[in-house]
């Protein structure tokens, strides 16, 4: 199902982009998704945060970076039906609590939170707005991933806060844990790679939906972003590639479908 109105708790319901230049990232991702740019309201009560959509449906936020050092990044938010209560299992679980639970006007409330081993995550609690109403097509979002040196420490938090079933596969000679919601996989977890720099920490990587995972990565190269590394393969998985666009912000296009080989 591509168009969704709801999300259980537990299940990733939404992602944004922190841009140092949100007109130049509508700019790039329109020319690779086909995204439209929507300012969610006057900037005195918003921030300057905007929705890209897709077919006239909401598929993801950017916002302005907020602070000095705070690099380019896309987030992941979780639904939660109490993000006062998913912050205070966080913070018992050890995390930081980045952003402490607020209202943002009638659209919903949400926290944001660091964890050593599970990365930076937040809470959306839905009012007005519910999340992503377009998934799992060319130009939405397609899943979550997190890259960690503590793939037990990932389980355990995700347990305690968000009920998480962990469930650990073979993909490729490689362990892969999914995130499960009852019986449903909802996020995966992984090691992070041995190319990725040790000062970097737990992190998560959204991939979005496209037809042609080989041509989107040109795509990306074409609009100013760069690809790490060729496109993979994965046998029932499909075709994915990690890319960044022109200002660094990393996140992955995958092809549902496997090419024929």
């Amino acid at each position: 199902m591509s168009e969704r109105t709801s999300y259980e708790p537990g299940v990733p319901s939404w992602v944004d982009l922190s841009s140092p230049d949100t007109d130049a990232s509508a700019t790039f991702y329109s020319g690779l998704f086909g995204w439209e740019l929507q300012s969610a309201g006057p900037v005195e009560e918003t921030g300057g945060y905007g929705m890209f959509t897709l077919r006239g449906k909401q598929v993801a936020g950017v916002g302005p970076i907020m602070q000095e050092g705070q690099p380019p990044v896309w987030s992941v938010y979780v639904a939660t039906d109490d993000a006062d209560a998913s912050a205070e299992r966080a913070a018992s679980a050890g995390a930081s609590v980045l952003v402490a639970p607020m209202d943002v006007m009638d659209a919903g409330r949400m926290a944001v939170f660091a964890h050593p081993a599970a990365g930076v995550l937040g809470v959306w609690q839905a009012g007005r707005h519910t999340g992503a109403e377009l998934v799992n097509e060319p130009g939405a979002l397609n899943w979550n991933e997190l890259q960690t040196r503590d793939v037990d420490g990932a389980k355990a938090f995700g347990q305690a806060v968000f009920g998480w079933k962990p469930q650990d596969q073979d993909f490729g000679g490689m362990t892969y844990t999914l995130f499960n919601v009852g019986d449903t996989g909802v996020a995966g977890a992984m090691t992070t790679p041995s190319q990725v720099p040790d000062e970097v920490p737990a992190f998560w990587l959204s991939y979005f939906t496209v037809e042609d995972c080989d041509a989107s990565v040109a795509r990306v190269q074409e609009l100013g972003g760069r690809a790490f590394g060729a496109p993979h393969t994965l046998e029932g998985v499909g075709r994915f590639a990690v890319v960044a666009d022109p200002h660094g912000a990393t996140f992955g296009v995958i092809a549902g479908e496997p090419p024929a080989e």
